[in-house]
C-alpha cells in the first residue's frame, strides 16, 4: 500500500503526541530521592521518541511535553508542572530531553538500526541531557561539579543503563511491527 505524504505527516503527528504522552506517563513512574530529584522513566520515553520518530519528530514530541509542563499541565514527576517547576533546579534535565531525543533520533536515522548503534545514540543523548541539566543545576544551586554529579548523575547511571538497553531492544522489535515510522 502506498502511503500519501499527507497520511505520513498525520501518522507522525499522532506518534509525536503519543510519545509526548508516554513521556508524561513515564515521568510519573518515579522513586523519590532525599535530595529532591526523583528517579523516573522519562528518559526511556525520550530515547524511544528519538529512536522511533527520528530527530525532528522525536524532539518535537519532547517540545510538546515541555510546552504542556510550561503552561501548568501536571506532566512532570510527581504530577507537577508550571514555569516554576520547569525552570527550577531540575528543569535543565527536562529541557535536556530535547537534546536527548534529537541526538538519539539523529543517531538512529544515520547509523544502522542495530542494538549497539541504537544504544550508543541513547548514551550520547543521555550525556547531552546530563551535561545541560548539571550545568543548570549548578548555576541555580551554587553547588560545585562534584556535589552536583553526586546528586544528579551518579545515582541515576545504573537505571539509565537499563533504560538504554530496553529502548534499543524495544526499538528493534517495534521496527518489525511499525516499519518506516521515522522515515
Amino acid at each position: 500500500m502506498n502511503e500519501t505524504k499527507s497520511n505520513r505527516r498525520v501518522r507522525r503527528m499522532v506518534a509525536c503526541a503519543l510519545f509526548a504522552a508516554l513521556t508524561a506517563v513515564c515521568s510519573q513512574i518515579s522513586v523519590p530521592m532525599p535530595w529532591g530529584i526523583p528517579i523516573n522513566l522519562a528518559l526511556f520515553a525520550v530515547y524511544m521518541a528519538g529512536a522511533m520518530l527520528g530527530p525532528v519528530w522525536g524532539a518535537a514530541s519532547e517540545l510538546v511535553y515541555l510546552a504542556l509542563a510550561a503552561i501548568g499541565v501536571p506532566v512532570m514527576a510527581g504530577f507537577s508542572g508550571g514555569p516554576a517547576v520547569l525552570f527550577g533546579k531540575t528543569g535543565g534535565y527536562a529541557i535536556g530531553y530535547l537534546l536527548a531525543a534529537l541526538i538519539a533520533g539523529w543517531c538512529a536515522s544515520a547509523w544502522p538500526r542495530r542494538f549497539g548503534w541504537l544504544a550508543l545514540g541513547c548514551v550520547l543523548g543521555c550525556a547531552a541531557c546530563y551535561a545541560l541539566g548539571t550545568i543548570w543545576f549548578m548555576v541555580l544551586t551554587g553547588m560545585n561539579l562534584v556535589t552536583s554529579l553526586t546528586y544528579c548523575v551518579i545515582p541515576y547511571l545504573p537505571g539509565d543503563a537499563i533504560k538504554i538497553v530496553l529502548a534499543a531492544v524495544l526499538t528493534i522489535q517495534l521496527d518489525k511491527r511499525v516499519p518506516g515510522l521515522a522515515k
